[in-house]
Formats: C-alpha cells, sequence, structure tokens
C-alpha cells in the first residue's frame, strides 16, 4: 500500500466506523465482533480489496461457549478416574526410580496432558475389530508412563509389568517409549525420535485414503491422531509436511499440540507466543485450527470485560510470563498479571487468590477438550489441528509445575508425593501408612469407576493402544517360475533397474497379490524407467486428474485418477519414505497386507532418511526399499552429492533390514521372491528388504543351475575360468562383477592363473550369517560346532573382492574366509563426476586393479615373482604416486 493510501482523507467516517466496532465489543461481546470483521473482510476480498491477511486471531478459544456441545459423559466419575492414572503413572517412574539403576522416565509430560488422553480414550479412540482398523494413535513418546498406567486399571497390565519399566533386557519391562518392536500387540507406531509421529501420522491417514480410493477396504471411519509437544514442533519433519495433508483434504487427520509452552530446557518461544505461531503456520497451510487455550472459569471471567482490556492482557501477555504465573502462586498472578490494569484488577477483585491460581488452562477443562475433538470429527475436507494450552507437570506442585527443570523430574519426595495425593482427591484409596510404599490404585470390581471405565471402551469397540502382530487372511504367492523370463539370458544388455522394473511387472499382473502392490517414487520414474506404470495403473490422486495432461497423446501420458496404484511423492524423500512405512505396516494396522516398493536414488536413502529407516524397523515394516543409480561408479557425471558407496553399510545398522547388492537381473528376481515369501508367507517374518539397482547396461546371463540357494543366502559360484599356473577366488557384486570378470579373463590368458569367480549378493548376510555361527559355537562348545556359509563356499586360495563400496562392506566377513590371503577392494571416499571407466580408476576397482591385486596376494605367497607385480603395474598403468582416493 503506497503512502497516499495510508492518508485518512475522512477522518470522521473512520471514526464512525471504529466506534461502531467499540459499541459490538462492548454490547455483543468480543465473538461477534469477531464474527462481523469476518464477513467484511471476506466481502472485502471478493469485491477485489488489496489487503494483508492476517492468521492469527485472538488469544482465546476458538469454540465460543455458546456453541460448546453439551459434554456426554460422568465429569465427576472421570475426574476420579483419571486422578486414579494420573497417580500410578507418577508412580511407575518413582518406583523404578527406587531400583538405583539410573533408569530415568518422565512424568510431568502426562501430567499435563492426561484429560487429552483421558477424553479420547472415553469419547473417541475406536479400537481395532473385525470390521475395521479402528483409529490410530501416535501418542507422544515421552507419555508412556500413562498409557501404562490406564492399561494397568483396564487389567491389561500387570503390577510386576509396571515395577519392571525400563527394565526390559529378561522380557518382563515396559519399554520406555512407544515401541511396536519391545510391545508388538500393544504400541503401533514409534514416535520417537521426536518429530517422526507428525509426518508420519500425515502419510498414514493419506494411505487411508489410498486404500479406499482403490476400492481395497472402507477406511472412511478410520481417524488418524497424532499427539504431539510443542517443543517438538521445532523439528523440520513436523511442519514440513502440513501443507501436502491440507492439499490431500486429509479430514481423517486431528493433530493435538500439547501447549505446556516448555521444551526439555526451557520455554519454547519465552518472547512470543507458540500458540500464535502455530496457528499462523497451520492456518496459513489450510488446516481447520482449534485453540483451547482458557478453561470455563475464564469464561466467566471474559464475560464480564466489557472493557476489552482482559482480551488485551491476554493478546500481549507472553508464553516466558505465563510459565512464570503457573510456577507461582495466587496472589503474584493477581499483582502481576490481572494487576496490570485496573479494569482487569477490577474483574478479580471478589475473587481470593487460591480461586484466582484455580483457574484452569483449557488442556485442563475436558469439556473445552470435547467441543475440540468433536469440531475436528465433524470438519469435512480439511486436517484438524488442536493447539491446546496446558501447564508442565500439572499437579505435582513445587516438585515441577510450570518449572523449566520439569521434564527432567524423575524422583519427588515424600511431600512432593503427599501434595500430589491431596491434589489428586486420592486420600481415601491412599493413606499416611500406605503412601510411603508407593502403592499402584486400581478400581474395585463392580464399583461406579470401574463399570464406567469398561462400558466406554465397550462402545468404543474394546481396549487400544492394541496391535495386530499378524495378518489373519493367507495370500496366494507367485513361485519363482513365475519370473521365468529374467531366469534366462537376456537378448539385449539391461540395467538392473531394468530387471526390477520386469520383475515388478510381473508382480503388477499376478492374480494373486497384484492389487497389493504398492509402488512408490519421488519423482524418478523416467530415471528409472518406470513411466510406463504411469498408463498402466495410474497414479494416486485423491481428486483425480482435473486437466488434460501436456502428454496425453503418448502411450506413457502422466496418468493420475482416484484409483491409481501409483503413489508419487513428488522430490520428498522423507515423505516417500513415510509413505512406505504406512504401505509396509498396513499389515498390521488395516489387517490388509500391501506390499510397497519405493525406488530412489540410493544416496538418498538411508544417509537422508536413517531415522526414518529405523523407525521402519521398530514398526516391524515389511516391503521393500531399491537404492537405484546405486554404487560410487555406475553414476557417471553426478558427482559426490549423487554417488552412492555406503548405503550397505548403512542399511546394516537396521537389525531387521535384509541387504542385497545384486549384479544380474536373476538375482534381483530371486530376491524379490524370496523377499516377498518370507515377509507375507506363512511365517510372516518382521524383516523388510534393501536392494541396490545399477542404472548400467551390461549382459545378463542365464541363472546358473542350483544358484538360488546361494544367492539368499549372499554368495554362490558363477562361473570359473581355466588357467594352469595356480587358482584364485574372486569375489565380486553390483556392477563392479563387469570388473571382476573381465580380470579373470586377463588372469587367465595373460598368466595362466585360473579363477572361481563368486557373485556375492550380499556381504551384510554373510556377516550375520557368520557372526551367527561364532555366537553359537562360544556358547555351546560341547555341540556340533557350526560353520558360516561363506566359508563353506570357498577354500584357502587367495580371495580377492571387490564392490562399488567402502572396503568395510567386504572387508567384514574376514574372519570368516579361510584364505589368510584375503585382499578387498572399494570405493571409500568423496564420489566425482566422470566416465565410468575414470571413476573405477580413481577408485581402484576396475580390472587392472583387481588383477594387480591378485597378483600382489600370489607374490605373498611366493606363487608369482614380485616382478610380475611390478611389471602388471606397468601394464595397466597405474600411478604408484597417486593420492589414495579416501582423501583425494
Amino acid at each position: 500500500m503506497s503512502e497516499v493510501n495510508k492518508i485518512d482523507v475522512d477522518a470522521l467516517e473512520t471514526q464512525e466506523w471504529l466506534q461502531a466496532l467499540e459499541s459490538v465489543v462492548r454490547e455483543e461481546g468480543v465473538e461477534r465482533a469477531q464474527f462481523l470483521l469476518e464477513q467484511v473482510l471476506e466481502q472485502a476480498r471478493l469485491d477485489g480489496v488489496d489487503m494483508p491477511t492476517g492468521t492469527t486471531t485472538n488469544y482465546v478459544n476458538t469454540i465460543p461457549v455458546d456453541q460448546e456441545p453439551a459434554y456426554p459423559g460422568d465429569v465427576n466419575i472421570e475426574r476420579r478416574i483419571r486422578s486414579i492414572i494420573r497417580w500410578n503413572a507418577i508412580m511407575i517412574v518413582l518406583r523404578a526410580s527406587k531400583k538405583d539403576l539410573d533408569l530415568g522416565g518422565h512424568m510431568a509430560s502426562y501430567q499435563s496432558s492426561a484429560a487429552f488422553y483421558e477424553v479420547c480414550f472415553n469419547h473417541f479412540f475406536k479400537a481395532p475389530n473385525d470390521v475395521d482398523g479402528g483409529d490410530l494413535v501416535y501418542y507422544q513418546g515421552h507419555i508412556s508412563p500413562g498409557i501404562y498406567a490406564r492399561a494397568f486399571v483396564e487389567g491389561r497390565l500387570t503390577a510386576e509389568q509396571l515395577d519392571n519399566f525400563r527394565q526390559e533386557v529378561d522380557g518382563k519391562g515396559l519399554p520406555s517409549y512407544p515401541h511396536p518392536k519391545l510391545m508388538p500387540e500393544f504400541w503401533q507406531f514409534p514416535t520417537v525420535s521426536m518429530g517422526l509421529g507428525p509426518i508420519a501420522s500425515i502419510y498414514q491417514a493419506r494411505f487411508l485414503k489410498y486404500l479406499d480410493g482403490r476400492g481395497l477396504k472402507d477406511t472412511k471411519n478410520q481417524r488418524v491422531y497424532a499427539f504431539l509437544g510443542d517443543g517438538e514442533m521445532d523439528e523440520p519433519e513436523s511442519r514440513g509436511a502440513i501443507s501436502f495433508a491440507a492439499r490431500e483434504k486429509l479430514d481423517n487427520l486431528c493433530y493435538l499440540i500439547n501447549c505446556n509452552l516448555q521444551r526439555l530446557d526451557g520455554p519454547v518461544m519465552g518472547n512470543g507466543k507458540i500458540i500464535q505461531e502455530l496457528e499462523g503456520l497451520f492456518k496459513g497451510a489450510g488446516w481447520n485450527v482449534i485453540k483451547v487455550v482458557w478453561g470455563s472459569g475464564w469464561d466467566i471471567l471474559l464475560a464480564k470485560d466489557t472493557s476489552g482490556k482482559l482480551l488485551q492482557l491476554m493478546n500481549e501477555t507472553i508464553d516466558g510470563d505465563y510459565q512464570t504465573y503457573k510456577a507461582k502462586d495466587g496472589a503474584y498472578v493477581r499483582e502481576h498479571f490481572f494487576g496490570r490494569y485496573p479494569e482487569t484488577a477490577a474483574l478479580v477483585a471478589d475473587m481470593t487468590d487460591e480461586e484466582i491460581f484455580a483457574l484452569k488452562r483449557g488442556g485442563h477443562e475436558p469439556s473445552k477438550l470435547y467441543a475440540a475433538f468433536k469440531k475436528a470429527e465433524e470438519t469435512k475436507d480439511s486436517p484438524t489441528v488442536i493447539l491446546a494450552k496446558t501447564v508442565k507437570g500439572y499437579g505435582m506442585g513445587e516438585a515441577a509445575e510450570g518449572k523449566n527443570i520439569a521434564h527432567q523430574v524423575k524422583k519427588m519426595d515424600m511431600t512432593h508425593v503427599e501434595h500430589l495425593r491431596s491434589r489428586l482427591g486420592l486420600q481415601d484409596l491412599v493413606s499416611d501408612e500406605e503412601i510411603k510404599d508407593l502403592p499402584y490404585l486400581t478400581l474395585e470390581e463392580g464399583s461406579e469407576e470401574y463399570k464406567y471405565l469398561h462400558a466406554r471402551r465397550e462402545a468404543l469397540q474394546g481396549y487400544t493402544p492394541k496391535r495386530i502382530p499378524k495378518f489373519s487372511e493367507s495370500l496366494t504367492l507367485p513361485e519363482v517360475d513365475a519370473f521365468k523370463p529374467l531366469l534366462e539370458e537376456q537378448k539385449r544388455d539391461i540395467s538392473t533397474t531394468m530387471g526390477f522394473v520386469r520383475a515388478l511387472n510381473v508382480l503388477l499382473k499376478d492374480k494373486g497379490i497384484g492389487k497389493n502392490i504398492v509402488p512408490i517414487i519421488a519423482d524418478e520414474a523416467r530415471t528409472f524407467g518406470m513411466e510406463g506404470l504411469f498408463r498402466q495403473i495410474g497414479i494416486y490422486n485423491p481428486h483425480g486428474q482435473n486437466y488434460t495432461p501436456q502428454d496425453r497423446d503418448i502411450v506413457s501420458y502422466y496418468k493420475e485418477a482416484t484409483s491409481g496404484q501409483v503413489l508419487q511423492e513428488g522430490i520428498n524423500e522423507l515423505g516417500a519414505m513415510s509413505s512406505w512405512v504406512a504401505a509396509a505396516t498396513s499389515y498390521s494396522t488395516n489387517d490388509l497386507p500391501m506390499i510397497p516398493f519405493y525406488i530412489y536414488y540410493s544416496m538418498f536413502g538411508f544417509q537422508r532418511v536413517g531415522d526414518m529407516a529405523w523407525m521402519a524397523g521398530d514398526q516391524q515394516a515389511r516391503g521393500f526399499l531399491l537404492g537405484a543409480t546405486a554404487g560410487r561408479t555406475t553414476l557417471n557425471g553426478e558427482g559426490l552429492q549423487h554417488e552412492d558407496g555406503h548405503s550397505h553399510i548403512l542399511a546394516n545398522t537396521v537389525p531387521n533390514c535384509i541387504s542385497y547388492d545384486p549384479t544380474f537381473a536373476y538375482e534381483v528376481a530371486v530376491i524379490m521372491q524370496d523377499g516377498i515369501r518370507r515377509m507375507y508367507g506363512e511365517d510372516q517374518e518382521n524383516v523388510f528388504y534393501y536392494l541396490t539397482l545399477m542404472n548400467e547396461n551390461y549382459h545378463q546371463p542365464a541363472m546358473p543351475e542350483g544358484a538360488e540357494e546361494g544367492i539368499r543366502k549372499g554368495i554362490y559360484k558363477l562361473e570359473t575360468v581355466a588357467g594352469d599356473k595356480a587358482k584364485v577366488q574372486l569375489l565380486g557384486s553390483g556392477t563392479i562383477m563387469i570388473e571382476v570378470r573381465k580380470a579373470a579373463q586377463i588372469l587367465s590368458e595373460e598368466y595362466g592363473i585360473g579363477s572361481d569367480v563368486f557373485s556375492v549378493t550380499s556381504f551384510n548376510e554373510l556377516t550375520r550369517d557368520g557372526q551367527d555361527a561364532e555366537r553359537f559355537n562360544m556358547l555351546n562348545p560341547e555341540a556340533e560346532q557350526k560353520t558360516a556359509y561363506i566359508t563353506n563356499a570357498l577354500t584357502d586360495a587367495v580371495t580377492v573382492a571387490a564392490t562399488d563400496y567402502m572396503k568395510n562392506y567386504a572387508e567384514q566377513v574376514r574372519s570368516f574366509v579361510p584364505s589368510s590371503n584375503y585382499k578387498v577392494l572399494g570405493t571409500d571416499g568423496y564420489g566425482r563426476s566422470d566416465s565410468r571407466e575414470n571413476l573405477r580408476r580413481h577408485f581402484e576397482v576396475n580390472a587392472g586393479y583387481v588383477v594387480v591385486a591378485t597378483l600382489s596376494e600370489l607374490a605373498k605367497r611366493g606363487e608369482v615373482e614380485k616382478s610380475v607385480v611390478v611389471e602388471a603395474i606397468k601394464k595397466f598403468d597405474i600411478d604408484t604416486n597417486k593420492v589414495n582416493p579416501l582423501y583425494a
């Protein structure tokens, strides 16, 4: 707006507008004034008036008092149950701390959020049943003691289990945070590390829509809830996908952000207002925002506030001060908050200090929370976020309430425990004598509280959290023969990426599981030669395709549909991984096994989304991750940030990730078929697969007879190359197998050295197998000793291994290789742009280096002269003064 337009050309008219607004506030209240202003602003926008658009509202509840629905529960009984659960939650941590095992534990987070969960347990959370998967709930990680405490009161957990909180080694305990791996029939989702819950919940909600859109399952009655902390919202993962949720119109998603104004160390936004910031963020992204700031006691004061000063005071007070008020007392609040203006001081003149301090924040008021959740449930075409203001450590008094130290409090002295008992009104259940034992409280069978609690859960389909560890209906899975065209010699050179695409097409056409396949791509379909899927099965879009695609006149045009099968995630590895996890755990959340294949640049996988991969393991995901354009030398021309030489080392850090580096199309087919059998067959193993794929075209031979077991185990003999002077073993994987086979021919033809060439599909799996055998032998010295699979496959001949990955990848099997002469070549160091030929020379993994390494090891045994090695170095033009590529 120009300076000219800011000049008031009619001051009288301006004053009339301001007086009219003041009259509405005085006579009809701020809610009416807000409504009128919203209508005026909307009309202004329709009339084309150019004006700034604010995205925040006053620091009050979004839902006016007169629009709150009647609370459907018995508030007194619910308060009693909630108090017992809150007590037990603290006892869990205190009793564990008494063992002096330095176990830790968090109490304050659940105390601030107990009302959220109890309102939902009593009125919203539907448990999974035979009809649907129920509601999917991402519980805030630090509140786990509260959920355990409720499950104990319900009779689902024992006192012994509670007493073993954070003591899981002997199989009797409870994990510190939600972990499906450790409680496979209880927790559905891991939500720590912080930030994982928000983005995972968004894509979980979208996946429910995907299943419904494809007609695979009616998910319309299922909702996804994510309970988050205001401090957690600093994580990029927490905020990064919220516009996507609005774009997808995920009205089945509800966030509740616990705005207790504190991070782990101190205020989230001491100099500002986190609720206002989050309101602007989410509203700007297209979410339905519901603020639950004040409890019902404040409604009375706001109704009396004819001057508008209380509203002004609420708006201008910053979070650091709000936190201090709850750490002090009523007299302090009277003086420093209400006392700031004569008008606000007068509002509380007839209230005692105790009554002032008892004024609740909205997040502790069940009726306010119920109204918010109900409104979220009724909202269509957009996700909802509830911003609920609470007090950290609510009810813990001097021990933690409203204090910066609250998150780290793990112990309370008996004075504080007695205060807690009084605050929760539990004197009749915990005597002065009993309190020293920190007792757990139960509901007496047949009592009103007992009957109420169980009746509410019965009305909501049963108890939750509850996880389905195995899907119920068996699948008809393809045998290896289904991939017969890939098991034969290919008529033209192709890459393993193309081999995968052909195998995927076999699966998509399979009558037994074709509909269960979920291809996931982060905007690289054309890179991987998968654009044919666009027309064949379509790209999922909840809105269909409301435009004519530019390439509509070609066969593989960009086709979007509500029933599309491909999940095209854009340039968004974190979102694609979240989609993959949702699909890979559908067997549990929906009792509907889906088989996801997420293909991506291998460099942008475990390195970029490693925390999500770890989460997938915890969540017992089943599916395939495909690291394409893999290896440090196969992706010529791209350079340092694109060339992967370490993803297999990263993959091996996830215990239930099975990883392979196949060289040939038939290996890809065998591994995929075996993975489907293991994950979706009778045993339903909780593993997921990582396969690296190359974009380099080369000859693809037929599968050698009897190779299947070795492909699965990790090593098999590919071929024998004749030679009469010596015999060596050459190991290769992935694209470097080409160089290894060249080296075998050179050794035979120019040096008379024969080779057994082995294809190593997984050094990781061979390592795990060998370590498992060693462990058995150590613990069972009198039993028949086991031998590693690779040990049985090889002899004590000179052995040389070369891969397109760091040396550590092949080095890890050294102790299981029979030969004392085991030489490893790898691609340590940063990648760089160049041709494949030059890159392999730079990283010292080409055929010449394989030959020299082999001759060098033979020379150590005295089987060839050292001069032969020197001549070979000259022959292959190797610069002995070249910098080690690790440091180059």
